[in-house]
């Protein structure tokens, strides 16, 4: 691993695949989801990561009402939280962070993104961007943008934490650096879609802060040699 360190003024984390794990509960419940509306292959179906539910519900049946299709898989996903825990890293990150200088920017709805983080035993932080806070999901670059608002500094001076090449391409199409983790997708994927660095997890990653300035030390995977 080569050790880097990035100058940043705010940090933009991803919810699912960077701060909690929750691959499981969400394949679990879209599964029953898709048998519910008559999907072919529910017992197979798999959802693109990083993506809002809503827009799943679109792609998958436009047919239904949005937001009861929407309802539905969210009251399924609250109710299935039970193996939702902490990735390693995020905890300690987090709590290295000053609060006004760093907001969850999720694919997941208010509510969805409350009951993970309390499953998780994560902080609710002060900044947050949920899936109904904005009109365009990843890969579109406003949530990311309005992340930075929150936080308020300029984008080019934020790093986004991200798991899924949508997300690393919201936050790049908003002037943001991103560091990927891996968990859900693979070290080429992410460099692919634009992820300046890889990491295995959020323990290659701390921070110090000086001033208005964090220095996040990173101990980032070869791109070279690591394609997993």
């Amino acid at each position: 691993m080569a050790d880097v360190v990035v100058q940043a003024k705010g940090l933009l984390f991803d919810m699912d695949g960077v701060l909690v794990s929750s691959i499981a509960s969400a394949d679990r419940c879209w599964r029953r989801w898709a048998q519910h509306y008559g999907v072919p292959n529910a017992d197979s179906f798999r959802i693109p990561h990083g993506v809002r539910a809503a827009d799943i519900v679109r792609m998958t049946r436009p047919d239904i009402d949005v937001a009861e299709g929407l309802r539905l898989i969210e009251d399924m996903e609250i109710e299935d939280v039970g193996d939702v825990v902490t990735l390693p890293g995020a905890r300690a990150l987090l709590e290295s962070l000053p609060l006004e200088r760093w907001a969850i920017v999720t694919s997941a709805n208010h509510r969805l993104l409350l009951a993970r983080l309390q499953a998780a035993g994560l902080p609710v932080p002060q900044r947050l961007v949920s899936a109904e806070m904005v009109e365009k999901g990843k890969p579109d670059p406003e949530p990311y943008r309005r992340g930075a608002e929150m936080v308020g500094v300029p984008a080019s001076e934020c790093v986004v934490v991200e798991d899924a090449p949508s997300g690393v391409r919201a936050g790049k199409a908003a002037g943001c650096r991103v560091l990927g983790v891996l968990g859900t997708h693979s070290s080429n994927e992410l460099r692919t879609a634009g992820a300046e660095w890889v990491v295995p997890s959020l323990e290659a990653v701390s921070a110090t802060v000086a001033g208005e300035t964090l220095a996040l030390a990173i101990s980032e995977l070869d791109q070279h040699v690591d394609q997993n």
